[in-house]
């Protein structure tokens, strides 16, 4: 019966949980849904400038946009040989394509520097409900031990009156 015994801290702890989920119990259902829209509300300018980079960036339209660009670019300025703004080793080409990575390379961390962090808390959450979790359960299986035991023992007083009763039955009839 000890190991299934909670330990002072854990009860305490329990109890903290249970306090929380007091707390916030009124809202809870919109914790849930609006839980990264309550991050977006607080967002900094910067943060949102990362996020749309990052979003538009990382899309297979941005994709497509950029290589007819680039192959428009490349064939323009190969055809048209000596009337071009940027001959064969295309150098301006590359110097916009290197200030492109140079800039949404660092937007793109930071947008995904904040949405680990949002991942971060989450799992902070999802281990304090596990370890919630887990302590109403120990407790629940300390209660049903304890109804077993105390069903075992009435049982037994049950079986020993049931004894006696019989011993005292069979003692009269044999007297």
């Amino acid at each position: 019966m000890t190991a299934l015994t909670p330990t002072t801290k854990e009860l305490q702890v329990l109890e903290a949980l249970r306090a929380h989920r007091r707390r916030h119990r009124q809202d809870f259902p919109s914790k849930i849904s609006s839980h990264v829209s309550d991050e977006v509300l607080g967002l900094t300018t910067g943060q949102k400038i990362s996020d749309v980079v990052a979003k538009m960036v990382g899309s297979w339209k941005f994709i497509i946009i950029q290589s007819i660009c680039i192959l428009a670019w490349i064939s323009y300025n190969s055809i048209n040989n000596g009337n071009t703004w940027d001959p064969y080793p295309f150098i301006l080409l590359n110097l916009m394509l290197s200030f492109q990575a140079a800039y949404t390379a660092p937007a793109i961390m930071m947008s995904q520097n904040r949405l680990s962090e949002i991942d971060r808390q989450q799992a902070s959450n999802d281990f304090e409900i596990n370890v919630k979790a887990e302590l109403e359960i120990e407790l629940l299986h300390q209660k049903i031990d304890l109804m077993k035991e105390k069903e075992l023992f009435a049982l037994t007083q049950a079986v020993e009156i049931l004894s006696q009763k019989l011993d005292n039955m069979r003692g009269r009839t044999n007297s």
